[in-house]
């Protein structure tokens, strides 16, 4: 392997030491030349650093170059016999995965990095499961990295049936000349989005951008979140609801993103299992649609039966891990519960295998990239970004970064403002404010004129500042 020339962004590791890191997803999901997908801007940036990558399993740790991080890639590791046998005795000091389930018996001493943002799949004992407490490795995530790719699939769900125009059907139809728009188009009546409700479960990256797109189609946004959150869902303009059946109730829509919660350590049970239930599922519009882009346990299977049988629920789009044993056949996954609705009710469901962002070539690329990024800081400066759970004593918890315009506006956000943004800001609320008082103070026969002077001025300052606050990130919660 060719040494790495760029010394500026080496990373400094002790000279006496050797670290592992496994990859057990696929960090590159565009095809090169080989007809495979491609790893290789991955590669490059972990060579950058002064990384050595692999496209092997690790064999003898004694013949490695010490001073380095080597990061071994093997994205076709998928069941649990698999991975307990390939990093079962802590051979690897650190791993990244993506969708791969790690089951408790893998050991990684040091560290582990889910690309996304639930670390539901995450389980090994060496941080303490998916909570990423009780363990002595860190665990952490890559949040807001697919956000934007998963918002849209779900979109792309919902425009499936709504509006519910049978396009095919009209397509066919018109395809083959048998269709007169003066006569026959009064056959087919439909509602479109704007003005339906939709009801967002959660509020983080995912389900604020669920509703960003929701409210540019027009829909009404019921967000159901914990409190803290509401003076920021109704600073948005979204409408904030308490309770989870209160949010559900009179929604043509509801889609889910609130993430597994914590585990319990007795049963096994997530605190979010089956959340969506028969009562949430009875108060929303008949003829509603579900959409489950989170977690396949989220729901409960047999309410979703009863809802479909009754047209209470006339879709249902579910994207959840499914996986099949190469030797036997036999499935798992959060998926398989749903395969029993299939027989029955298979035209109107819609079941993705974990793909609504998974399969996004740059959000991919850029969360491996920042995955990579957070490995080589928790080795050579002990700190750590995102952190899910507990962060063991030595390392220096830095908070949680997120790609540009996603998450929460942070006190990073406006520290990194230069001195013309700040001007221009102050230049821009200064000016709109002297129109607006000018506006207030005028008396109800002078608006009017005050409005024919000024108006188009004040409305051009307004879309300005809206627009500079969203190029600098200044919109949304501050955390």
């Amino acid at each position: 392997m060719t040494a790495n020339t760029n010394t500026q962004t080496v990373e400094p590791i002790d000279p006496q030491r050797v670290y592992t890191v496994l990859i057990c997803d696929l960090v590159g999901l565009r095809f090169g030349p080989d007809g495979k997908p491609d790893p290789s801007e991955v590669r490059a940036h972990i060579e950058a650093k002064g990384g050595r990558f692999h496209a092997t399993a690790l064999a003898d740790r004694a013949d490695l170059e010490h001073g380095r991080v080597h990061f071994f890639y093997q994205p076709e590791l998928s069941t649990r016999e698999e991975l307990i046998d390939a990093a079962g005795d802590g051979r690897y000091d650190a791993v990244i995965a993506a969708a791969t389930f790690l089951p408790a018996e893998t050991v990684f001493p040091l560290a582990g990095v889910r690309i996304g943002a639930g670390t539901g799949n995450m389980g090994s004992r060496s941080w303490g499961g998916g909570n990423g407490e009780g363990g002595t490795a860190v665990l952490m995530n890559t949040p807001g990295i697919n956000s934007r790719a998963t918002a849209q699939m779900v979109m792309k769900a919902i425009l499936k049936v709504l509006p519910d125009l049978p396009v095919d059907r009209l397509h066919e139809r018109v395809a083959h000349g048998a269709f007169d728009t003066g006569r026959d188009l009064r056959d087919f009546p439909t509602e479109k989005l704007e003005g339906k409700t939709i009801a967002i479960i959660g509020y983080g990256n995912i389900g604020r951008e669920v509703a960003k797109l929701a409210r540019a189609f027009g829909m009404r946004v019921v967000i159901h979140a914990r409190p803290r959150h509401r003076d920021w869902i109704e600073a948005e303009g979204f409408a904030y609801a308490p309770d989870l059946g209160d949010a559900a109730e009179g929604a043509d829509v509801l889609s889910v993103h609130v993430g597994l919660g914590k585990q319990d350590a007795q049963s096994g049970r997530y605190a979010n299992a089956g959340l969506i239930g028969a009562d949430v599922l009875s108060r929303m519009n008949k003829g509603a649609v579900l959409v489950n882009y989170d977690r396949g346990e989220l729901v409960d299977i047999a309410a979703l039966g009863d809802a479909l049988d009754t047209g209470q629920v006339r879709h249902a789009a579910i994207d959840a891990d499914l996986f099949r044993d190469a030797s036997t056949g036999s499935l798992s996954g959060p998926m398989l519960p749903y395969l029993d609705l299939v027989e029955k009710h298979g035209a109107r469901l819609e079941l993705l295998p974990h793909a609504a962002a998974d399969t996004d070539h740059p959000s991919r690329v850029a969360g491996a990239r920042q995955a990579v990024d957070q490995i080589f800081d928790a080795i050579c400066r002990k700190s750590v970004t995102n952190a899910k759970g507990t962060v063991p004593e030595g390392y220096l918890a830095l908070g949680v970064t997120t790609p540009p315009g996603i998450g929460p506006v942070t006190a990073r956000n406006l520290r990194t403002l230069t001195a013309d943004e700040c001007s221009e800001l102050a230049g821009l609320c200064e000016r709109q404010a002297q129109l607006w008082k000018a506006l207030s103070i005028a008396l109800p026969e002078q608006r009017g004129k005050v409005i024919a002077e000024q108006g188009e001025e004040l409305v051009r300052l307004t879309n300005r500042f809206c627009t500079l606050a969203g190029n600098l990130n200044l919109r949304g919660p501050y955390q």
